[in-house]
């Protein structure tokens, strides 16, 4: 891939890698560094815990990767249960590295909450912020992290509150889709159930008692059935 002349305004990478004896940091130009499979590195920074603070972090399992994924707020959650959901997406990381780049007499930096990698192989940035919390140094940094992407050929989004109706759904299905919710005899069937556009309640039905097959269907067919589906292109 040809790096475009603007890699030349001065944008740096700190990041780190896991090594035989624990994660070990990185430096480097963004233009010498963008091949780094971002999706699989660790923060770069802790998600604190304190009383009285107003962001709400903790876990979230992706069970497309069978991980635990640490969020800094519910909004950031909200988007991480999206990303797990898509069809169009293979792993993504968390807070991946701090991005800088010169400013005046200065050097900024800040580090993007979330890296992606879609299943075309393509990389997304994406910070999350709802639009009516974004500060002036916010917008100038969101800015300027578009144009580092842009400048390697990543994808760049500034994400804010997440659909209600859509987000309820998704919850609902991300409850079942541990490995814990599946019952492996009903998984074959369901797959072809579900291998069409069919409501809920009547494709459990269709495989057994409602009661029995509602938990191992988003754990196994609702979940993968409509990934097969959007890549189809139904």
């Amino acid at each position: 891939m040809a790096v475009t002349a603007a890699a030349m305004d001065g944008f740096a990478l700190r990041f780190l890698e896991i090594g035989v004896g624990g994660a070990v940091e990185r430096r480097g130009e963004l233009a010498a560094c963008w091949s780094i499979p971002f999706e699989e590195v660790p923060p770069v920074r802790r998600f604190p815990s304190f009383k009285g603070q107003k962001n709400f972090p903790g876990l979230y399992f992706a069970s497309g990767m069978g991980c635990h994924i640490g969020f800094e707020s519910w909004l950031e959650r909200d988007h991480l249960m999206m990303l797990d959901y898509s069809s169009k997406v293979r792993s993504f990381a968390v807070q991946p590295f701090w991005l800088s780049w010169p400013s005046g007499s200065k050097v900024v930096r800040h580090a993007p909450d979330i890296f992606v990698r879609m299943t075309d192989g393509r990389g997304l940035v994406i910070d999350v912020r709802a639009d009516d919390r974004i500060a002036p140094e916010d917008a100038a940094a969101f800015a300027a992290t578009a144009r580092a992407c842009e400048s390697v050929g990543w994808d760049y989004r500034r994400v804010g509150v997440v659909d209600p109706v859509m987000l309820a759904n998704v919850k609902w299905l991300s409850g079942y889709r541990h490995r814990r919710c599946m019952f492996e005899p009903l998984r074959d069937r369901l797959v072809e159930r579900f291998s069409r556009p069919t409501p809920l309640l009547a494709g459990a039905e269709a495989v057994g008692d409602r009661i029995a097959v509602l938990p191992s269907a988003p754990a196994s067919s609702v979940a993968g059935a409509m990934r097969t589906a959007q890549r189809s292109g139904r």
